[in-house]
């Protein structure tokens, strides 16, 4: 049942003809023990679910998989953002883990800054030379670029702050990876865990709250040096999933297996972090903050008030601001630390 008023009077708006036997059915999927598979009951006839599945946002592929029972490809079909339409992905039945976009070149004017393979992090304000610029035609496959585009609309050399990576080519054009995002970063000493190492280690551990039809809802971070050593933080949002008849009955996800979750992430961050965390003791146990359903909307409210774009809006993956932190913070239920340290071979 529909009771936001505004909503109410939206959809009057848009359905003309009342259908009393459509809404039962809907209330009877609605209202099943499990919503597992519930985008093929209520759409019988969806032939995809087009969603952005690439870099951080791979994180929502088990959500949708688990809501379309498998059954559903999930295509990716293009790369954008507000300053310009980027590129499209030529083959968009492909595996979500092989998506790849060519860029169109009647849509800008593409070049690229080299990087290497970790280095994402960096200035945005720093002067990069003009002969260290690539453009389209030069890029070489396997290699690490930075995106910069001139567009029509008047942006000169605008650095997008995507992290890609040449996959290959169709015929003669380029094809990239989106690998992540500049400047999202977690570092207390030595260390530094940019966006794609962070995810990663962060579906490590999410496969431990498989067994336990527990989703990993939404994740950010934060490197607290408030104490020594500083330690970094996560903060999950976890969905417990009803299991339906045809589930295994499953136990109750424990403490345990949070604290395995930890050092789960722990064993997949690179050498240096374990090195500083199990050799030099300047890194301590990872901790991660469990909050309360609906914490990550809020959070989303909070910076759609300072200004951010609802339509751009993803969900920041390394938490800067206070009054982000203090949103956190305030909505923790449990907390839980990495029971030991990791592995190090010197």
């Amino acid at each position: 049942m529909i009771t936001d008023s505004g909503c109410r009077s939206a959809m009057s708006t848009m359905l003309k003809l009342a259908d009393p036997h459509l809404a039962d059915e809907i209330e009877d999927i609605c209202s099943r023990r499990s919503w597992k598979g519930i985008i093929c009951d209520l759409w019988p006839k969806a032939k995809y679910i087009e969603a952005v599945v690439t870099g951080s946002m791979s994180q929502y592929i088990p959500a949708l998989e688990y809501y379309s029972r498998g059954k559903l490809p999930l295509v990716c079909t293009m790369y954008a953002s507000s300053e310009c339409y980027f590129g499209v992905n030529l083959k968009p039945l492909c595996d979500p883990a092989n998506v790849a976009f060519t860029l169109l070149p009647n849509m800008g004017y593409y070049e690229f800054i080299p990087l290497d393979e970790n280095e994402t992090n960096g200035n945005d304000d720093e002067e990069i030379p003009l002969d260290k610029l690539v453009d389209l035609v030069h890029v070489k496959i396997g290699c690490y670029y930075e995106l910069v585009v001139t567009t029509f609309s008047g942006l000169n050399r605008y650095r997008i702050g995507d992290v890609l990576q040449v996959t290959g080519f169709h015929n003669q054009a380029p094809q990239f990876r989106f690998i992540c995002r500049r400047n999202v970063i977690l570092s207390i000493d030595n260390d530094k865990t940019n966006e794609e190492d962070l995810h990663k280690s962060i579906m490590a551990a999410t496969r431990l709250l498989e067994p336990y039809n527990a989703l990993l809802v939404e994740y950010t971070s934060y490197a607290d040096t408030s104490s020594v050593p500083g330690h970094y933080v996560i903060y999950w949002e976890i969905k417990h999933c009803t299991p339906s008849v045809l589930d295994k009955i499953t136990t109750p996800l424990g403490p345990k297996v949070l604290q395995e979750c930890c050092i789960a992430m722990e064993e997949d961050l690179d050498y240096i972090y374990r090195r500083c965390r199990t050799n030099d003791k300047c890194i301590g146990p990872l901790e991660i903050r469990v909050v309360k359903p609906g914490t990550f909307e809020s959070l989303m409210d909070l910076f759609i008030k300072q200004g951010a774009s609802i339509n751009q809006y993803k969900t920041p993956r390394c938490i800067k601001s206070d009054a982000a932190l203090k949103l956190l913070n305030s909505s923790v239920k449990a907390y839980f630390f990495s029971p030991r340290d990791p592995t190090w071979n010197p």
